[in-house]
């Protein structure tokens, strides 16, 4: 599963780099892509503002096919609080450019599968898939907007995966 997982969130990353170039974060005194695994980063008390963050909660397979087909869900949760040059009152508009950003990195609906643990990265043979997103409804915390969408993962275990 792992190699599904690590298709999907770098498949986002490099659209997202192309898409929106400005959406970065800062973490661990490294500039990137806006975009993160939780389970790849150490604990934070919030989410990072104006970033995408990917949770994986979920693990289904169907076994009654030729090939196991994995079925993940993942969350991406993403907040923002606006710009501080219109005092955090655009942050409604910021949320929209964000779902919008969103829609645009998740399509095409599918990447080619990879092998991030080799060296360099080596194409495996199926590919990874995903559904389209289903928004949960804006959320409005203090000085900030939320929302999470959910996207269900597919992708066929190929032989000597774990």
């Amino acid at each position: 599963m792992q190699n599904a997982k690590d298709t999907f969130y770098v498949a986002l990353r490099n659209r997202l780099a192309a898409l929106n170039p400005a959406r970065t974060i800062t973490l661990r005194a490294v500039t990137r892509p806006g975009i993160l695994v939780q389970d790849a980063e150490a604990p934070m008390p919030q989410p990072v503002l104006d970033a995408f963050t990917l949770t994986w909660t979920s693990l289904a397979a169907d076994l009654q096919m030729p090939a196991i087909l994995a079925q993940l869900t993942c969350e991406i949760q993403y907040a923002t609080a606006g710009t501080q040059a219109n005092s955090g009152l655009d942050r409604g508009r910021a949320l929209e450019e964000m779902d919008d950003e969103l829609l645009g990195i998740l399509y095409p609906y599918s990447a080619q599968k990879m092998n991030y643990a080799a060296a360099p990265a080596a194409a495996m043979e199926t590919l990874v898939f995903w559904s389209e997103p289903e928004f949960g409804p804006a959320i409005p915390l203090r000085d900030r907007l939320s929302r999470t969408a959910k996207i269900t993962v597919f992708a066929f275990q190929e032989g000597g995966e774990k």
